[in-house]
């Protein structure tokens, strides 16, 4: 036997020892076989996670294995049709028995119906092979494929055999959803936080406003659904996208106590692959992948390299940790986190072909900068000009590295995994370092993202600032990027921040262009949080205060929120109304906290503020850990404090001891 046949008699033997059983989806009284998870015999059908398409050739054909009990079998298909290729003839073939059927017209590629085939006896338990075999067909497809249900005695135990690399969230240990009622906005808005803010008092709308879409958007997972937990939805299309949710999670922490908003995340975790990787954009009632492309839609064959997104997900469970001080999460998610971070350290090659998509990492590992790279539809800044070839460099994702990293150690610390907490802490530094050797331009005071020979690709984007927030810069180049921020002919603009600068020749006047200079929540925190991180405390406020006052003109004009606004008036630019999405990020977290100045800490059942406003100011029922207080300067020096718990109030440096109960004491700004 040759070498190559043997190394493939070998590994067709492995991948039977891989194959994993599972109790078979239960619908009703009937047992789903779904295509995702079957074997494709043959190239000449394609299968794009929920059907199997382009059926052209009668030689390709399609199988499951399944352990079933000894009885009745009904075999049902779950198959779509135009009529042209209505009469085309298959058959189920199970334990050497066959039963023929014959496609019928369902009105439509994607109208699924379900065709019952009849019945089958089978005389004993095992496992078997069930196949649907094409017979016959005219000039189309043979059908769309959804799937076979099966239904009888002899299905009501019936265990799929999934190959390995087909299973989907085997590192994630919440398999089921739990029915939970969901809350209604109306029944608890007055146990939210409620800020006080008398000179911005015509903020407050907007801030509840936010609230009331937020409550409005939550949803539980359909029948059949693979997601484990009701969620909050973005509210852009029946598809969950995750970077949007993870900024979502930023400020729906402060409704903690009233939704189990961080569960949210499980509908990823669950649905990850074994490689590791994670889509960045599922169907609702499926859980399909979403492969975007720029030309192929959702079903682009090169759209896998668009499929990853920035790996925020730690950053989001820490930060929502932080107000809740539940860490009861980490071990369960932690195993998810690390397998994705192996996905994402693989090599990547943006142009390779769509059957090798499973091995493109994002980690430019032939190169010397060895940095992290993605396409601009991936990161969700979909035409901002950015480079996408083979061991491109790029600031944010090598930074959104750094920061997944640092908090893995922060989870693994709370966990009691020390020696995982070096690990992860010397990856973070070393990508860091490396950022700043190859990114970092002295004469520009800014850093780029590079070629695969580190060739700097100078382009001034809101992707430049994201060393600030992951701790990377030093205070030198953190003041030459403030320089930037405040400069008028790039990013200090009548509405501040456009996502990519002023003088660029892409920058998209006066709207923004979606991505070539709009202003964007996420990109506004990172910039926001990183300038707070950075000791720049007093241009963070003035920056969040300049953005909110935008969004609050517009508000005031249309009476909601908006996906993003243009930079060079105060109007909403190319994206959707009614959108809490991640703009609740503004009038909600960067009210509290940077404008407020209020920065919660569960963990240890500490309260910090920045007390810098003037004007009576302050927040009630705010809830972080187990403690719920009412906080207020009344702008005369007096702070008035109730509490239903004891805590730590450290205001500008001085801690305060505060006792359950009504309290107050003097101090000034």
């Amino acid at each position: 036997m040759k070498l190559s046949s043997l190394l493939r008699y070998v590994t067709a033997l492995l991948s039977l020892t891989l194959l994993l059983p599972a109790i078979a989806r239960a619908e009703g009284d009937k047992v789903i076989l779904p295509v995702r998870v079957a074997t494709l015999h043959g190239d000449g059908a394609h299968l794009d996670g929920t059907l199997i398409e382009n059926w052209d050739e009668i030689g390709t054909f399609v199988s499951w294995r399944v352990k079933l009990s000894a009885g009745e079998l009904e075999v049902l298909v779950r198959q779509a049709s135009g009529s042209a290729s209505a009469g085309n003839s298959y058959q189920i073939e199970i334990a050497e028995q066959r039963l023929p059927g014959t496609v019928k017209d369902t009105g439509g590629w994607r109208m699924i119906e379900e065709v019952s085939l009849g019945r089958m006896q089978l005389d004993k338990a095992g496992e078997f092979e069930v196949i649907l075999r094409p017979l016959k067909k005219k000039g189309q497809s043979v059908m769309n494929l959804a799937g076979i249900a099966l239904r009888g005695s002899a299905a009501k135990k019936a265990e799929l055999m999934i190959p390995s690399d087909l299973r989907l969230g085997e590192y994630f240990a919440k398999k089921e959803y739990v029915p939970e009622p969901l809350p209604i906005f109306e029944a608890i808005k007055d146990r939210l936080p409620e800020p006080v803010i008398d000179g911005h008092a015509d903020w407050l709308p907007m801030y509840w406003k936010c609230w009331q879409l937020a409550f409005a958007h939550l949803k539980k997972p359909v029948s059949g659904s693979p997601l484990v937990s009701n969620w909050l939805d973005e509210s852009f299309s029946t598809n969950i996208f995750q970077w949007d949710t993870c900024f979502m999670m930023m400020f729906a922490r402060y409704g903690h106590a009233e939704f189990p908003f961080i569960q949210t995340l499980d509908n990823f975790y669950c649905l990850q692959r074994n490689s590791g990787f994670i889509c960045r954009e599922y169907t609702e009632g499926t859980g399909r992948e979403i492969k975007f492309g720029h030309h192929g839609g959702f079903d682009d064959p090169q759209g896998w390299a668009n499929s990853v997104n920035p790996p925020i997900f730690a950053w989001a469970e820490c930060e929502s940790f932080k107000v809740t001080g539940d860490k009861s999460r980490f071990a369960m998610i932690l195993p998810v986190l690390e397998k994705y971070l192996e996905f994402l350290n693989r090599d990547g090659d943006p142009d390779a072909q769509p059957d090798k998509w499973q091995e493109q990492g994002r980690r430019s590992a032939g190169t010397r900068h060895q940095l992290y790279w993605n396409t601009a539809l991936g990161s969700g800044m979909d035409d901002t000009p950015k480079p996408a070839k083979k061991g491109s460099g790029w600031v944010d994702m090598s930074c959104q590295m750094v920061m997944q990293y640092r908090d893995l150690a922060s989870i693994c610390r709370e966990l009691g995994h020390l020696e995982k907490v070096a690990k992860y802490e010397a990856e973070a530094k070393a990508i860091g370092e490396r950022i700043n050797k190859w990114c970092w331009n002295q004469d520009d005071g800014f850093y780029y993202d590079v070629l695969a020979d580190g060739t700097q690709f100078k382009k001034m984007t809101s992707g430049g600032f994201w060393p600030m927030i992951a701790g990377i810069a030093s205070p030198e180049q953190v003041r030459r990027m403030v320089v930037h921020l405040k400069d008028d002919k790039k990013f200090w603009r009548p509405f501040v921040f456009p996502t990519l600068a002023a003088d660029e020749k892409e920058y998209n006047n006066p709207t923004g262009g979606y991505w070539r200079g709009a202003v964007w929540a996420p990109t506004n925190y990172a910039i926001i949080k990183g300038l707070e991180a950075c000791g720049e405390e007093a241009f963070a406020t003035e920056a969040t205060e300049k953005y909110l006052v935008g969004m609050n003109t517009v508000f005031q004009k249309r009476g909601t929120v908006f996906e993003n606004y243009m930079p060079e008036k105060i109007e909403p630019s190319s994206g959707k109304g009614d959108f809490v999405g991640w703009t609740g990020l503004g009038p909600i977290t960067l009210l509290i906290e940077n404008v407020l100045g209020f920065r919660p800490d569960g963990v240890r059942n500490r309260l910090a503020w920045r007390l810098a406003r003037t004007d009576r100011h302050g927040i009630r029922k705010l809830r972080f850990g187990q403690i719920t207080t009412d906080v207020i300067y009344d702008g005369n020096g007096t702070i008035n404090v109730t509490a239903d718990k004891p805590y730590k109030l450290g205001i500008n440096g001085k801690e305060y001891s505060i006792p359950v109960g009504v309290s107050s004491f003097r101090t000034r700004p």
